[in-house]
């Protein structure tokens, strides 16, 4: 009987030993997205939907478009915009997301208006918080490794 208990004890120990070896959790990494201890951290969310200016030109639209990318870039490169992506077509007028590395409102509504095709109407905004894996913070730099071509 003792052996047995003994072999138990010996048996959960291996498991307790071989789950801690399997934990991969990087505290550096952790600190470095600005993860929580559950690895998450707040945001804001953002869709854009169709706007109303509609009378923009080809040529206007293209230039607010250049912009607007000009823009996304700018913000990736300074750690606001965590993602940003177009919807593809939608019966709700949805055009696309950002999800800005902010935790107000109104830091990410000031993010959002600096973006040329917004301030021209031809995007409109809904913001708010949200909650989810800050490694969401390294989807930028994964994508540059990625990507053979740029917008």
């Amino acid at each position: 009987m003792k052996k047995t208990i003994i072999a138990i004890i010996a048996l959960f120990s291996i498991e307790y030993v071989v789950a801690q070896e399997k934990s991969v959790y990087n505290e550096e990494l952790a600190k470095e997205v600005g993860a929580d201890e559950y690895g998450m951290k707040q945001y804001v969310f953002c869709i854009l939907k169709t706007g109303t200016n509609t009378k923009a030109t080809q040529e206007e639209s293209a230039a607010y478009f250049k912009g607007h990318m000009d823009n996304i870039n700018r913000l990736a490169k300074e750690g606001k915009l965590a993602v940003a992506g177009p919807f593809m077509k939608n019966d709700k007028n949805y055009r696309g997301i950002f999800v800005f590395n902010v935790v107000t409102v109104e830091e990410a509504k000031a993010l959002v208006e600096s973006d040329p095709a917004v301030t021209a109407k031809i995007f409109e905004y809904e913001l708010t918080p949200w909650y989810a894996s800050a490694a969401l913070m390294k989807v930028s730099e994964i994508h540059e490794t990625i990507a053979k071509s740029k917008f």
